[in-house]
C-alpha cells in the first residue's frame, strides 16, 4: 500500500462507484475495514465529497478492473515522481574522515574561545562530535588537553564557511532574544548602589558679599577722621 492523497475522499468514491470489497478499499486507502464500512453506512465521512483516483492519477483503469474481477487482489497506487521528490529527506549523520577527527578538539576550543554564544548542541551537530567531548575540552580534562589549541574549523576543513556563519548568526540571534526576554542586564541590589552626592547649594552674589566678610563698622564705612 502506498500513501495516497485524500484517502477518505478516495474511499468515498470507491464505495460509491465500484464493486470493490471493504478490505480492498481499506488496503488501497490506508484505512481500517470497519472505517470503510462506516463510510458505506453513512456514519463516517458523511460530508466528504468523493475524489476519483483515476482522474487524480493515483490509480489506473487496469488496476481497478483487475481488482473488481478478483476480490483477493490488492490494488497498487501509481507512484508519482513529483510526490517522491517532495518527501522530506532526513540528512545522513555527519561523517568526519578518520584523518580529520583528531582536529575536532582544536575546532571545539576555537568555539569555546571565540564564540561562547554557540551552544554545545550546535557545536556537536556542526562538527559531528559529542557533548561529552566538548565538556572535556572546555574543562581542560581532555586526554590531549596539553596539545589542544583553538583553530578555525573552516581552516581545518571540518565545515564550510557558510555553515559556520549560519551557526554563529543563529546563536547570536538566540542570545539577543534571551537577553531581551530577561530585560537586559540584571539590576544591582539597592544596598550596592552608591548614593549620588548631594548638590552644593547655590549662593547668590549679594549673599556672598554680606556673609563672607566681617561685620561693617563706622570707620570702614565713613573712613577715619583725624580731627
Amino acid at each position: 500500500m502506498t500513501d495516497i492523497l485524500m484517502p477518505k475522499a478516495t474511499a468515498v468514491w470507491l464505495v460509491d462507484n465500484t464493486s470493490l470489497t471493504f478490505e480492498q478499499i481499506a488496503d488501497f486507502c490506508g484505512l481500517h475495514p470497519l472505517e470503510v464500512r462506516g463510510i458505506a453506512d453513512g456514519d463516517v465521512a458523511r460530508d466528504i465529497r468523493g475524489a476519483d483516483p483515476l482522474v487524480n492519477g493515483q490509480l489506473t483503469r487496469d488496476e481497478l478492473d483487475r481488482a473488481q474481477a478478483d476480490s483477493n487482489y490488492r490494488m497498487k497506487a501509481v507512484v508519482s515522481r513529483h510526490a517522491e521528490m517532495l518527501k522530506p529527506v532526513k540528512p545522513a549523520p555527519r561523517y568526519t574522515p578518520v584523518s580529520r577527527r583528531q582536529d575536532r578538539p582544536d575546532a571545539i576550543m576555537w568555539f569555546v574561545k571565540n564564540h561562547p554564544e554557540v551552544t554545545d548542541a550546535q557545536i556537536a551537530k556542526l562538527l559531528g562530535t559529542t557533548k561529552a567531548t566538548i565538556e572535556t575540552v572546555r574543562n581542560r580534562t581532555h586526554w590531549n588537553a596539553a596539545n589542544i589549541k583553538p583553530v578555525d574549523p573552516v581552516t581545518l576543513g571540518l565545515v564550510g564557511q557558510l555553515q559556520l556563519d549560519e551557526t554563529v548568526r543563529k546563536a547570536a540571534e538566540k542570545r539577543a532574544r534571551d537577553e531581551a526576554r530577561e530585560g537586559g542586564p540584571s539590576l544591582r541590589p539597592v544596598g550596592e548602589v552608591e548614593p549620588e552626592p548631594a548638590p552644593e547649594p547655590e549662593i547668590e552674589e549679594d549673599d556672598y558679599d554680606v556673609r563672607s566678610g566681617p561685620e561693617p563698622t563706622a570707620e570702614s564705612v565713613f573712613g577715619r577722621s583725624d580731627d
